[in-house]
């Protein structure tokens, strides 16, 4: 019998206090986030096709990428300069599969940059067939007073904007069956006092999902989003105390967070037309355990 990683084999908090800039890198996290998914069985889900992910170089991108990969699919990720060394890993991890990446770092709040993503992508591989939006940016805030205007529009330039432009310029290559996945948040539907401006613009990803879905539907494309609690990404050492870092993700009823491969393989659910053909406009929380208003 084989051995893989299970619910048991997961990293609890506290973990060694840590904190780094923006927008945190994954190789000097520790522990480090677990992405391989081991327990993880492909199926040719989605062979042949292509996936264009934001915030494809760590966290969630990163498992999303390399399970993509596993069933099928060449990868072209979008990332800011500064993850260069975390999209070349990621990068390598879907080469082992025997599937190509294409690395393309830059903005997202550009739509001229947007545009060349897609195009690149599709000049690359021929096609595009699945956008997931997934990159972001957070900082916390104690007080509404505390929060500066230019820190409100990073937020949503970035995290609803971003992902706008990025689904308009690949709808113009997503034919019948593709598909459009946004990361969303528990806090767009709970809300955080000391994330105001990040789960407003999670709330705003949960409702321009259900939106484009419906106006898309006569086209074939499907748009869903997957929502988690805590995961173990930079996203949050950048952005948290140290102190507080140690502890993320101890106050959901599993007493830790998700690790990135926990939460991958419902992209590939959402992704498969094989296994989700009747599912659009869906938001899909994953929260360890956590009820909503709980």
């Amino acid at each position: 019998m084989t051995t893989s990683i299970t619910t048991l084999d997961r990293p609890e908090p506290p973990f060694p206090e840590q904190h780094q800039s923006k927008p945190g890198l994954e190789h000097e996290m520790s522990p480090r986030p677990q992405f391989e998914a081991s327990a993880y069985r492909e199926a040719d889900k989605l062979l042949g096709l292509t996936a264009l992910i934001t915030g494809g170089d760590s966290g969630i991108g990163r498992a999303v990428a390399l399970l993509y990969a596993r069933e099928g699919a060449n990868i072209a990720i979008v990332f800011l300069p500064s993850e260069q060394s975390d999209a070349e890993e990621t990068a390598m991890s879907v080469k082992s599969t025997g599937r190509e990446c294409l690395l393309l770092p830059g903005d997202i709040t550009d739509p001229a940059f947007c545009e060349d993503a897609v195009e690149d992508t599709v000049a690359m591989f021929g096609r595009l067939d699945i956008l997931v939006n997934n990159a972001a940016f957070q900082q916390h805030q104690s007080s509404i007073e505390e929060l500066s205007f230019a820190q409100w529009q990073q937020t949503f330039q970035t995290n609803i904007h971003g992902y706008f432009l990025m689904a308009k310029a690949a709808l113009k290559h997503l034919k019948r069956g593709g598909v459009i996945l946004n990361t969303g948040s528990v806090t767009g539907i709970e809300g955080s006092e000391e994330l105001l401006d990040y789960s407003s613009t999670k709330g705003a990803i949960h409702t321009f999902t259900k939106s484009l879905a419906s106006s898309l539907l006569s086209r074939g494309i499907r748009v869903n989003c997957v929502a988690p609690g805590p995961v173990w990404t930079p996203l949050n050492v950048a952005d948290k105390p140290a102190e507080d870092a140690a502890l993320h993700g101890s106050d959901v009823p599993m007493r830790r967070p998700a690790q990135p491969d926990e939460i991958s393989p419902a992209f590939v659910f959402l992704a498969s037309n094989a296994d989700s053909s009747y599912i659009t406009g869906e938001v899909l929380t994953l929260l360890g355990g956590k009820m909503h208003g709980s």
